[in-house]
C-alpha cells in the first residue's frame, strides 16, 4: 500500500471511529435522559395494577408536561395561578416549603358587621332554645353574616385542580396549611409528597337541633375528590398539625369543632388509589360516599372505587375509611389506635369493602371488636388481618363483641389491581418507615 492510499484509509477509519463514538455518546445521553425522566418523581406515573386508579387509562397526571407547564411555587397566589394557567394541558406544579392559605388570619374573611360575641349571645340555648335550626335566619342576622364570612373563606382557601396535573412537594418539608384541594369533575390527577395541615373553619355553624345538645358543624377537607376519576394520592401526610381538637374551645358546652375531614371521595368519584400516606391525629378522617339518600345514590352506585394500601392511620377517632356504595380495597395498612379511638372501618349503605392483610396496633383498653362499625346492612371481606401481632378474624370478634350489629362476610368481589402484597406481620415496620411526605424516592 502506497503512502497516499494508506493515508486515505487512515482518515476513513478515523472518521468511522468518530462516528461510532458520537453514536455511542448520543445513545448514552438519550438513555441517561430517559433514566433521569423515569426517576424524576415529578414525572412518575402510577404503576400498572396499582389499585383502582390504574384501571383503564391509568393515571399519569402531568407527566407529559412540556417545559412551559412546569411550575415551582412558594406562595398561595403562585400556586393558584399555576393551577389556572394552561387549562387542561399536562402540568407539573412543584411546591417548595409550606404554603399557608390563611396567612392573614380569620379576620381577613369576616364580613362587615360580623361579631362572634354577638353570635354567641343571640343563639345561646337560653336565648334561642334547642328546637329550631338557623337556616331561616336573614342575611343581616348574626347567622347571615356568618354565612357571608364562611363564603369568603371558602373562596379563598379552595383550590380547583384541573385534569392532567401533578402536584408534588420538593424535598422533605413541603405542603399546605389551611388549604382545601378540590379535585372536582376532572380526570388524571397525581398528588404526592405533601404535608396537609387540616383547614380550620373560621366560622363554624351552630345547630341546636343536631343531637339533643346541639353541635358546632364545620366545613373544609384537606382534599376532596368530587366526581373525579383516576386520582393517585401518594406519600402525603394529613394531620391537624398545630391545632388538634384538644386545643379547641367549648361554647354552649360543646366543642367548637373547626375540623371536617382529611380526605373525601364523593359524588360518583371513581378509580382512586391512596398509597403510602399518613393520616394522623384527626377525628373524622376519610369519607367515601357522603349520604345514604337516594338522590346521592344515583351518583354513587357503581362508582366510588378506591384502593388504600400501605397507609399509616395513627391516633384517629373514626372513618379510616367510612364507606358507602363503593368497591373499596384496603390492604397492607397499619392502624394505630390510642385514646379516643372509635373505629377504623365504617360499613355503610351498599358498601363492598375488602379489608385484608392489614395490621392493627391497639393500646391497652381498646376493644378489637370496635375495629369495624356497622352503619348499614352491607357485607365485607376481612381476612388475614393481625391485631397486636396475632391473626384475628375481625368479623367474628366484632359480632361476638357487638352482637346487636352483626356483620355478614363476603363483599361479593375479588380485587385484582394490587401490587406486591406484603405479609401483615411485616406491615408495621414497612409502613411506619416508608409512609408519609418526604419519603418519595
Amino acid at each position: 500500500m502506497n503512502a497516499q492510499v494508506w493515508h486515505g484509509h487512515a482518515i476513513a477509519k478515523a472518521a468511522a471511529l468518530a462516528g461510532c463514538t458520537a453514536l455511542v455518546l448520543s445513545l448514552t445521553a438519550t438513555t441517561a435522559d430517559a433514566h433521569s425522566r423515569h426517576h424524576d418523581p415529578a414525572r412518575q406515573t402510577l404503576g400498572a395494577h396499582d389499585g383502582w386508579a390504574a384501571y383503564g387509562t391509568g393515571t399519569t397526571g402531568g407527566a407529559a408536561a412540556d417545559a412551559a407547564h412546569v411550575y415551582t411555587v412558594r406562595t398561595w397566589t403562585e400556586f393558584t395561578s399555576a393551577l389556572a394557567d394552561g387549562g387542561t394541558a399536562p402540568k407539573i406544579i412543584k411546591v417548595k416549603g409550606v404554603i399557608d392559605a390563611v396567612a392573614e388570619g380569620c379576620d381577613a374573611f369576616a364580613a362587615d358587621g360580623y361579631d362572634f360575641d354577638t353570635y354567641l349571645d343571640t343563639y345561646s340555648p337560653e336565648n334561642w332554645g334547642r328546637d329550631t335550626d338557623l337556616s331561616a335566619e336573614p342575611d343581616d342576622s348574626p347567622e347571615g353574616l356568618r354565612r357571608v364570612s364562611a363564603d369568603n373563606q371558602a373562596k379563598a382557601i379552595k383550590a380547583s385542580v384541573p385534569a392532567n396535573t401533578t402536584i408534588i412537594g420538593v424535598g422533605r418539608n413541603a405542603g399546605f396549611k389551611g388549604a382545601s384541594l378540590q379535585i372536582n369533575g376532572v380526570d388524571n390527577v397525581i398528588v404526592r409528597n405533601l404535608s396537609f395541615e387540616s383547614p380550620l373553619d373560621c366560622f363554624p355553624q351552630w345547630d341546636p337541633t343536631d343531637t339533643a345538645d346541639g353541635n358546632w358543624n364545620s366545613e373544609y377537607d384537606s382534599a376532596v375528590v368530587h366526581g373525579a376519576t383516576h386520582v393517585w394520592l401518594d406519600h402525603n401526610t394529613f394531620t391537624d398539625g398545630d391545632h388538634p381538637d384538644s386545643t379547641l374551645p367549648y361554647y354552649y358546652g360543646r366543642i367548637f369543632e373547626q375540623h371536617d375531614g382529611e380526605l373525601d371521595i364523593v359524588k360518583g368519584a371513581d378509580y382512586v388509589t391512596a398509597s403510602w400516606n399518613v393520616f394522623e391525629d384527626h377525628d373524622k378522617t376519610i369519607l367515601i360516599g357522603n349520604s345514604d339518600s337516594e338522590s346521592t345514590a344515583a351518583f354513587d352506585r357503581g362508582h366510588l372505587k378506591a384502593t388504600f394500601h400501605h397507609n399509616l392511620f395513627a391516633n384517629l377517632v373514626e372513618r379510616a375509611p367510612r364507606v358507602r356504595f363503593g368497591q373499596v380495597d384496603s390492604y397492607n395498612n397499619h392502624f394505630v389506635a390510642g385514646d379516643g379511638y372509635g373505629y377504623s372501618y365504617g360499613i355503610g349503605k351498599e358498601s363492598q369493602l375488602v379489608a385484608e392483610h392489614n395490621a392493627f396496633t391497639l393500646a391497652d383498653g381498646v376493644d378489637e371488636a370496635t375495629i369495624l362499625k356497622k352503619w348499614s346492612e352491607s357485607s365485607l371481606t376481612a381476612g388475614d388481618n393481625y391485631v397486636n401481632g396475632k391473626r384475628t378474624d375481625l368479623i367474628a370478634v366484632h359480632n361476638a363483641g357487638v352482637p346487636d350489629e352483626v356483620l355478614q362476610s363476603g363483599a361479593g368481589w375479588t380485587p385484582t389491581l394490587r401490587t406486591k402484597v406484603d405479609s401483615p406481620r411485616a406491615v408495621p415496620h414497612l409502613v411506619d418507615r416508608g409512609a408519609g411526605a418526604g419519603k418519595v424516592r
